[in-house]
């Protein structure tokens, strides 16, 4: 029987001494994705497209008005970072095919095998990759549901008025933060407060930006730093501590939304929103699509609703500077 991830972790701390909290949730969700289909009921989480198809159709026909956006190129790639079982793209692409010009090379970014069987069996032609990194250059479309919140993040922590960063240390048979020697001098705040930023994050934005066309990041999130930390675990669809099951519960932690709009930015990109899920959903039509559809009043509560998804979850859209509006943005709302 191979060792568990909790096991190989412990021999490196005591190998190594204490590691970021960076490394630990990377890690930690690279084994926990790489061998299990999370989605759903039977799993750990359930994400919008498992709700209803009502939201991967409204992501298609979003990517239908981007490729008009960007003049209808005849060769144009759609990227998904995060795929998950599938749903979002394949219901994007049925809904897509009500523009018969729309012929979109379709591009996966998903490095587990058990993930991109489930993809697989959808039905879509697709060219999968490891990494963002090998997808050729060139115009593009690209939507990112539910991916920033699992890169991993560091966390500091402020003690005797210096910021500290926060490491994973071993304690017994499980694992515990324990604080580095300090960076530097804290600003305001009190003994105790947490910070978090990740650059996996930024940096992906950055390169996302960077590549010419318009994309989608759809998350929980912030604007304003919300004072607290926000790393967290499920399991079972009930929330564990982040430390105690690496590998086999789901790490993630809200999304930092002006971060990554400062990072877009800067490498040259221009940014829209963050608007809130419900508002943009209902803009692009989603409770007619409901009332076409029929027996959706639950489906729609969750993924508007003010006290569900509508509120806690954003959608930021990146497009070119310059570039026209993207569609359930308005005036105002980009730059």
């Amino acid at each position: 029987m191979s060792e568990s991830l909790a096991g190989r972790l412990a021999r490196r701390i005591e190998r190594d001494g204490p590691m970021p909290l960076a490394e630990f949730m990377a890690l930690s969700n690279g084994a926990y994705y790489a061998g299990r289909d999370p989605f759903g009921r039977g799993g750990d989480f359930t994400t919008a497209p498992e709700i209803s198809q009502m939201f991967g159709e409204i992501v298609g026909l979003w990517c239908v008005a981007a490729w008009e956006c960007l003049g209808r190129p005849a060769n144009v790639r759609l990227i998904e970072l995060g795929p998950g079982r599938g749903a979002l793209m394949a219901d994007a692409l049925r809904a897509a095919r009500l523009e018969p010009e729309f012929r979109p090379e379709v591009h996966l970014v998903e490095a587990s095998p058990v993930l991109r069987s489930l993809q697989r069996a959808q039905g879509f032609d697709a060219v999968w990759h490891d990494r963002l990194e090998t997808i050729p250059d060139g115009p593009c479309i690209w939507i990112a549901n539910e991916f920033f919140d699992a890169l991993p993040v560091r966390q500091f922590v402020r003690i005797g008025g210096c910021w500290h960063e926060r490491l994973v240390d071993r304690e017994g048979d499980g694992f515990r933060f324990v604080a580095a020697p300090a960076l530097r001098r804290a600003g305001a705040g009190e003994d105790g407060d947490i910070a978090e930023m990740s650059p996996a994050a930024t940096a992906m934005a950055a390169s996302l930006a960077a590549r010419p066309g318009y994309g989608l990041a759809i998350d929980y999130g912030y604007v304003e730093p919300p004072g607290r930390p926000t790393l967290q675990a499920v399991r079972n669809h009930r929330p564990v501590d982040p430390l105690s099951r690496p590998g086999e519960a789901d790490m993630s932690a809200h999304v930092d939304f002006a971060a990554l709009m400062r990072a877009a930015r800067e490498a040259g990109g221009a940014v829209w929103g963050p608007a809130p899920q419900g508002e943009w959903l209902r803009r692009l039509g989603i409770e007619a699509r409901a009332a076409r559809l029929g027996g959706q009043e639950d489906a729609l509560a969750r993924l508007v609703g003010e006290d569900a998804m509508g509120r806690l979850f954003r959608v930021l859209a990146f497009a070119p500077v310059g570039a026209p509006a993207p569609a359930g943005f308005l005036d105002g709302e980009g730059g």
